[in-house]
């Protein structure tokens, strides 16, 4: 259920949310995606630069980090990308449909929605029972607030803002930049180019403090004029059309709770907070992929019900301090009155007489750290998550990436270059060489893999780092993943050290008939990614489980910690405790 967003909204996928979009197979939402293109301040009435900067400090991909920039998307173009791949699975987005009552018992939830039919907007009820309702209908939806969920925060009255997108005739402004005019003055307006409305589209956001805005866009004469006189270009730049405006005060809020019993609300129906930082589509994105992997897990009856209590210990944490630094960000780019100060000089000098750049008051404002590219957001402190690594993981929820550290609740890295060398049918890929299968691959080019092709949101995955097959720890290991947790439901990785040969090729490794009948995928980690992104030593042994999410949920050296981590998900049976009274697909 849900209905057309405005035509530019939600611009800022970051880098962890192209992670998630790998992980479900949709590649498009990343290569789509256009760069953060860099800002121009300017004094009203002005094209001449007053500082040109970028938002962002550009990162190049690594190995673990393979989507490291944010980018800008349109809300739109994403949800397009998205129902095009849901329509490849059977499945439909109804637009224009509205929940207007549910009720819920201990076996399903029963809702009335109100569906507009046809050109006249006809109205036809409908009611549907499901196992669960999952609500994001938005910040000013009824879930919340027939749930009595508590809704805590504060608004920003004074910080009246407009936000649209106009076409416009602007030959002097370059669409090369993003131009911000007279901001901190309290009276400004921001223009981003986006071709995504046309080769005339821009994205315009509107401040003023001293300006009176409220019921402007209902006038749309006089909010055309308002637009001109905050621009102050004359026939430079003219307003063709405004495709659409709204009115905009920042709340600041957040449920207590993010569901009770069946009823689970996700995006800005369980937070709000400023534009500041571009964190909200892709919060909502974050929350309801933590919730889906548990969802499917429990009603198809391989775990207990209180797995979905986790969806709030794990996110509210993180939404939590997500609030905190964009209400910071807020602030400084929206001073109290009389704080604010014109541009500042783009330069100074040194002791010796050197010119050296400073950042205006703009720059500090709307320059955002690499904590806003969500690839340290954590459950570190989740009841579910086990790790056997010495020393406490202290981390805030909404940290930065730790170098040289990997914890149970983090970000599960990508690692390339793994090659494979025995399949899960025990088909190793070999020469013959007498009684054994000598392997020789090309180094890690035909026939690779990555560990984000691997990790699935169907699955778990199963890490066995082992510096060589026949040793009991693989054995043990396998033997507790059989007897804890369904086979489908886990993937089962070897991994081995990789090291190569003067001639480019991968080590050559004999393998008996022991070895072959182990029944899982065996990969050489020929380039040492994934054992320096999971922190393993080449001699060591060692358990890393991937959540369906991405997410680490146990970091084990031994099968008690495995038993202990696989008990949490999926009960003491081993995720079969409940199918009797499963609702069945």
């Amino acid at each position: 259920m849900g209905s057309m967003v405005p035509p530019s909204s939600g611009n800022s996928p970051q880098p962890h949310t192209f992670d998630v979009f790998h992980l479900l197979c949709v590649p498009e939402i990343h290569e789509h995606a256009t760069p953060f293109l860099p800002l121009q301040e300017h004094n009203r009435g002005s094209l001449e630069p007053l500082k040109t900067f970028s938002m962002v400090e550009y990162m190049e991909p690594t190995p673990a980090i393979p989507y490291y920039n944010p980018k800008f998307m349109g809300q739109p173009t994403l949800e397009a990308i998205v129902r095009e791949h849901l329509a490849k699975l059977g499945c439909t987005v109804k637009l224009g449909t509205q929940l207007i009552s549910f009720t819920q018992d201990d076996k399903c939830v029963r809702a009335k929605v109100v569906k507009h039919c046809g050109d006249e907007g006809e109205e036809v009820e409908e009611d549907i029972e499901a196992a669960y309702l999952i609500s994001a209908d938005g910040a000013r939806g009824m879930t919340r607030k027939q749930l009595r969920l508590t809704f805590l925060g504060t608004t920003r009255v004074q910080d009246f803002i407009l936000i649209g997108d106009i076409c416009s005739e602007a030959k002097d402004l370059d669409r090369n930049y993003w131009h911000v005019l007279d901001w901190m003055s309290h009276d400004g307006i921001s223009l981003r180019p986006t071709d995504e409305l046309g080769k005339d589209g821009w994205r315009m956001i509107i401040s003023g403090r001293r300006t009176d805005l409220e019921g402007l866009i209902h006038d749309q004469e006089a909010f055309v004029n308002c637009i001109h006189d905050f621009i102050g270009l004359g026939d430079g730049v003219k307003v063709k059309e405004v495709m659409w405006a709204s009115e905009f005060r920042p709340n600041m809020r957040t449920v207590d709770k993010f569901g009770v019993g069946r009823i689970f609300v996700a995006g800005d129906a369980a937070h709000v907070h400023s534009l500041a930082g571009g964190q909200g589509m892709n919060s909502s994105v974050q929350d309801a992929l933590n919730l889906a992997w548990k969802i499917a897990l429990v009603y198809k009856g391989f775990s207990p019900a209180s797995l979905l209590d986790t969806y709030t210990v794990e996110r509210l944490p993180v939404i939590a301090e997500m609030l905190g630094y964009t209400t910071e960000m807020h602030k400084l780019m929206f001073e109290e009155p009389g704080t604010g100060h014109p541009p500042r000089s783009t330069s100074t000098t040194d002791d010796n007489g050197n010119s050296k750049n400073v950042q205006s008051d703009l720059e500090r404002a709307m320059r955002r750290g690499k904590n806003m590219y969500m690839l340290g957001v954590n459950y570190r402190t989740s009841p579910i998550v086990i790790d056997d690594s010495a020393g406490p993981a202290i981390q805030d929820a909404y940290g930065d990436v730790q170098e040289g550290i990997l914890r149970a609740g983090d970000r599960a890295p990508d690692a390339p270059g793994l090659v494979s060398i025995i399949t899960p049918d025990r088909s190793p890929h070999h020469l013959l060489n007498g009684s054994h299968s000598a392997v020789s691959l090309p180094s890690g080019i035909v026939g690779s893999t990555r560990m984000f092709d691997i990790f699935a949101s169907t699955h778990h995955t199963a890490i066995i780092f082992t510096p060589a097959l026949v040793v009991p720890f693989v054995q043990s290991v396998l033997e507790t993943l059989q007897q804890v947790v369904p086979k489908e439901l886990v993937k089962r990785v070897v991994v081995l050290p990789g090291s190569s040969e003067p001639d480019g090729h991968v080590e050559s490794r004999k393998f008996s008939e022991e070895d072959q009948i182990i029944g899982v995928e065996v990969l050489v980690d020929q380039a040492g990614h994934a054992y320096r992104g999971y922190i393993v030593e080449e001699q060591e042994t060692k358990v890393v489980v991937v959540r369906p999410d991405g997410v680490v949920g146990a970091v084990v050296r031994g099968v008690k910690g495995l038993e202990q981590y696989f008990e949490g998900v999926f009960g003491k049976k081993g995720g079969m405790f409940s199918m009797e009274g499963a609702v069945q697909t």
